[in-house]
């Protein structure tokens, strides 16, 4: 029955509470010596949650037990009263690495079920939750994980790393989300075991060393693989541009230790080498990451040198149009100009000039014969017989390639300073495919794949292994639609747009033009696509979502009698993505997609 108040009744009440509001010493109902103050407002309180959040006040480690206090708050940051479950691993620190065992050998495990434990309500939403482990003790180290909840009124927490022993990890999360994109998310192996640390920061790696530690299950691990087995072995065959040896690309810290001769032997067995590998016999303190010499040479190009191409200018007799080449080395103080003539001469390194045009905001490839000039100061002056009209500009890409030995070359890309628009940064290729040498005709994966636009840009009609126009869309498909069908991107998360492009894409700045599009015509020319859809297509690959493109004025494989002919690229297109699609927009596409 609802309870009935009469006006004047309300009335009373509320100035009743006003006048012990006012006139209260902040004493009331305190037995206590004068002046104390009175127990506070009882704070709000909830015996439920849809998500669960845990404030670890203090742990301690004890003989055979370890002890927490615990707070829990609800999703609206409420304390959350009645938790029925708690959880928590510990995975020891042996001589041979990280360990939890299914028979009790190393580390151990708990739940408020355990003979022995005990989940206690101190105050409200407080908890203590003390949980037997036989190996524990107060000068244990290792992997301690807890989680709260999993009953029918209190949601499962994340698991968080409470605490970890300091120097357990060769590399970080930071490195394996480079690619793996908020594995909690997008994960494509039990992604709900990701942990989070107690500032509530992800740990994937003490999340995920809880189970696989260095110690395999027949020799008393927890599971089959370890932690050192699936980031080597599974990171063994990418397709393209990739070596499974360089070491880098996950360790950015050098390596000096390492806990078992199988973090060597499970990488040498899988690659055909029955070598033994005699781990007494490298000397204390050796970066293991050198002993794969391949690629440190690699490292040092890319570390110590950039390249600069700067704005392509007119000349002044009106017959050409230039941009000026400069190559520095920064191992000492300030950054050193080197003789770029003097380099090529020695076969150090070898240069690719390419001047393109921008037309009508289409990129193509400008005609005409290119010179150069070398200077005093060690750059170059490329120069071009050609000028830029009305309505066009030239932009300059330059190609570096650094003959580090006979066999390998490493290449460095640079575009000039008005060139054209670029939204990756320049590791993005690099993190994955970490052989930055050549590929595909000189070529390579560093700088953003920006040596790519020699031949891959917007104007060209290509091929791209029937999978999309241009750079853009090409790349879109070959990792994650049509040209790259069970390729490695399939493990990564294609919403995780951030491992490549460094920021929001401006669907406004996207020209609304078309671009040649036989890559997505069966090698058949003569067909052109509006370049916002182009490159969603190159992901969106099926056919509601081709026909929602077109349904709002994008167009995929338009004959060219109907652009123009050969002025094709004057043609407007009708996209209207942005509309909907720009960022901030109701259906903005970081709603959708990790930038």
């Amino acid at each position: 029955m609802m309870r009935q108040f009469n006006k004047c009744k309300v009335a009373l009440v509320i100035a009743s509470a006003m006048t012990l509001a006012a006139c209260s010493d902040g004493k009331d109902g305190n037995d206590g010596a004068p002046g104390e103050p009175g127990p506070g407002p009882t704070p709000p309180s909830s015996e439920t949650s849809l998500e669960t959040s845990v404030n670890v006040l203090t742990h301690t480690l004890e003989e055979g037990v370890i002890k927490f206090e615990l707070e829990i708050t609800n999703e609206e940051d409420v304390l959350v009263t009645g938790l029925q479950k708690a959880s928590v691993e510990f995975s020891e620190l042996t001589d041979n690495g990280i360990a939890r065992s299914r028979d009790g050998l190393f580390g151990g495990n708990a739940n408020e079920a355990t003979e022995g434990a005990s989940l206690t309500e101190t105050d409200l939403g407080r908890y203590e939750f003390v949980a037997p482990i036989e190996n524990i003790n107060a000068a244990s180290e290792g992997i301690i994980r807890l989680s709260v909840g999993g009953s029918e009124k209190v949601a499962s927490s994340n698991y968080i790393v409470v605490d970890k022993t300091d120097g357990i990890h060769t590399t970080s999360t930071q490195a394996c989300y480079e690619c793996h994109i908020d594995y909690a998310e997008f994960g494509s192996k039990h992604p709900h075991y990701t942990a989070i640390n107690t500032d509530g920061e992800a740990d994937f790696l003490g999340g995920c060393m809880s189970c696989h530690g260095n110690i395999i299950r027949d020799e008393g691990g927890y599971t089959r693989n370890t932690i050192q087995k699936i980031g080597h072995i599974n990171h063994m065959n990418f397709e393209k541009g990739f070596e499974g040896s360089n070491c880098y690309s996950c360790h950015v810290e050098p390596v000096t230790a390492t806990y078992s001769d199988a973090t060597c032997s499970d990488c040498h067995q899988a690659a055909g080498m029955s070598e033994y590998v005699d781990m007494n016999s490298f000397a204390a303190g050796t970066d293991f990451r050198r002993l794969h010499t391949k690629f440190p040479e690699q490292v040092k190009v890319n570390e110590v040198h950039y390249s600069v191409m700067s704005e392509v200018v007119e000349t002044e007799d009106g017959l050409s149009s230039c941009s000026t080449y400069s190559l520095y080395n920064t191992e000492g103080e300030e950054a050193v100009m080197l003789n770029a003539a003097e380099m090529v001469v020695d076969g150090d390194i070898s240069l690719t000039i390419t001047f393109q045009r921008l037309l009508h905001n289409i990129i193509d490839n400008a005609s005409g014969t290119t010179t150069f000039t070398d200077n005093e100061d060690g750059s170059r002056e490329y120069c071009i017989d050609a000028l830029a009209v009305d309505g066009e500009s030239f932009s300059a890409l330059a190609r570096t390639v650094f003959q580090t030995n006979e066999d390998d070359k490493v290449i460095m890309a640079t575009l000039s300073e008005n060139g054209r628009r670029l939204g990756v940064t320049q590791e993005s290729c690099s993190t994955c495919h970490n052989v930055a040498g050549e590929y595909h005709r000189t070529a390579g994966f560093a700088d953003g794949g920006a040596s790519c636009l020699s031949c891959h840009y917007a104007g060209k009609d290509r091929r791209s292994a029937y999978s999309g126009p241009g750079f853009g869309p090409m790349i879109h498909s070959m990792h994650w639609g049509n040209g790259g069908e069970g390729n490695s991107a399939d493990k990564l998360a294609a919403k995780g747009c951030v491992a490549c492009h460094d920021g929001v894409i401006d669907l406004y700045e996207v020209p609304a033009q078309y671009m040649p599009s036989k890559s997505m015509n069966n090698n058949v020319s003569g067909v052109y696509t509006s370049q916002i859809t182009a490159n969603c297509a190159g992901c969106h690959t099926g056919n509601s979502a081709r026909q929602h493109m077109q349904d709002n004025g994008g167009d995929i494989n338009k004959p060219e009698d109907e652009l123009g002919g050969d002025e094709w690229f004057l043609a407007p297109t009708s996209e209207s993505c942005a509309v909907c699609h720009a960022e901030g927009k109701t259906f903005g596409i970081e709603k959708y997609h990790t930038f």
